[in-house]
């Protein structure tokens, strides 16, 4: 054979060879690329390592991370792992691949995230985005937190957790739909069962402790004891009455309470801050002292007087008898809960905490004029006329046992008796001294 034929034989086979190397490149393949120029549209032109032909790769697809410059990350000479995304062309002799950096970086992190996920653990990334219904979190690939999936309890505005970096738990990978779906809820959740055995083990009935207001209903405050919440029912606030809790209470409001029970096979503790407050009937008999007039509000109406708070968590009776010098059937014909009102005290006692009121001293008695000309005729008869004294004594008597055998008692109020029973001993001593 002639040089000639041999030559063209090599030519030939060196043609063959190309050819057979461009069947060797299959989309999904991981080639060597090296860099063998930039062009002007921030492409990086590659030569494919052992097949004779050229590939592109997009200055998006050089890297997981955003690029502005595609010359300061790489350069002619470069040598680089790429993954084939597709045939683009064969104009050029051997054809010509869309190659991706950017898509093998996210294959191997796919493959680490499915590792992870089956082996129980979890992983740590920022949150990049607050979209509508949840998180965008970058893990090296785009994962999704939905909403409900945020935290333990329902969270208004999720702008709070852009730019933080959170611990999640792996709930779905699906590598081939590039879906990552993940949960920070179940890592508060377990936290908080953690940090809940660990303070209620240590907790007993007693204990003053502080913690801050988490949320408010219309029985209660929740308060947290610092991953362990507690109840404070709306009757252990304070010592005045409570309508709402909102009403003395806001949320993340830090305050002191007492432990009244832990009950940890219920899940439960009961709090409260009253009993962390000094005691309102304390130096009582200073601040309210027998014959003192006092600003108080009506707090309570019923059959037989009204209950007037005189200091926060003080309330004292105004008996039915002491509310006017006029008769009325009930309390309510002349007052209302809520009403301003003066009082003055007739009896204090600290140790059964009862404090007896009168409206009607602090009024002038009205007399009409029948009782002005009789009262005129009766001080003119003899003050010797024992039989006229003995009268008087027999009507305030009957008139003491006829009212106290119509009222009744509670366990903060005063028999008619308590109330009246000293002034009665009085006019009876005066008028036998007359």
């Amino acid at each position: 054979m002639s040089e000639n034929g041999t030559s063209q034989n090599n030519e030939n086979n060196d043609l063959l060879d190309a050819l057979n190397s461009i069947d060797t490149v299959k989309v999904g393949d991981v080639v060597k690329g090296e860099v063998l120029a930039i062009d002007d549209d921030q492409q990086a032109i590659v030569g494919i390592a052992d097949t004779g032909v050229e590939g592109v790769v997009p200055k998006k697809e050089l890297s997981t991370k955003p690029v502005d410059d595609i010359n300061s990350v790489i350069k002619v000479g470069d040598v680089m792992d790429l993954v084939v995304i597709s045939r683009i062309g064969t104009d050029k002799e051997g054809g010509s691949y869309l190659l991706s950096q950017r898509r093998l970086e996210a294959r191997k992190v796919w493959d680490d995230i499915q590792k992870e996920f089956e082996a129980g653990h979890t992983l740590t990334a920022p949150v990049t985005q607050v979209v509508k219904g949840g998180l965008v979190v970058d893990a090296g690939v785009r994962g999704f937190v939905p909403a409900s999936m945020v935290s333990d309890h329902f969270v208004e505005d999720l702008s709070q957790f852009k730019g933080q970096t959170l611990e999640f738990k792996i709930v779905e990978i699906e590598p081939s739909e590039n879906r990552l779906i993940l949960s920070h809820r179940a890592l508060v959740e377990k936290e908080r069962a953690a940090q809940k055995a660990e303070i209620m083990a240590k907790l007993t009935a007693g204990d003053i402790v502080e913690g801050k207001v988490a949320r408010l209903t219309n029985f209660g405050a929740f308060v947290d004891l610092g991953g362990v919440d507690g109840l404070v029912h709306v009757s252990e606030i304070a010592f005045e009455r409570v309508e709402k809790p909102s009403d003395v209470l806001k949320v993340g409001q830090e305050v002191k309470v007492k432990v009244l029970s832990v009950d940890p096979d219920r899940d439960r503790i009961s709090l409260s801050i009253k009993q962390t407050l000094p005691e309102p009937w304390d130096g009582i008999e200073d601040k309210a002292p027998q014959g003192s007039v006092l600003d108080g509000t009506v707090k309570r109406l019923t059959s037989f007087g009204a209950f007037v708070e005189v200091f926060p968590g003080v309330e004292g009776l105004v008996h039915i008898s002491q509310i006017s010098h006029q008769h009325i059937a009930t309390p309510a014909d002349v007052l209302k809960v809520g009403q301003e009102i003066k009082v003055k005290v007739l009896d204090v006692r600290p140790d059964d905490h009862r404090l007896a009121l009168s409206i009607k001293a602090l009024e002038e008695k009205p007399q009409s004029g029948d009782e002005a000309s009789e009262s005129h005729s009766n001080n003119n008869r003899s003050r010797n006329n024992n039989g006229g004294n003995n009268n008087r004594r027999r009507n305030n008597r009957n008139s003491a046992e006829t009212s106290t055998a119509n009222a009744p008692e509670e366990s903060t109020g005063f028999s008619l008796g308590d109330l009246i029973g000293d002034s009665l001993k009085k006019d009876m001593e005066d008028n036998e001294n007359n």
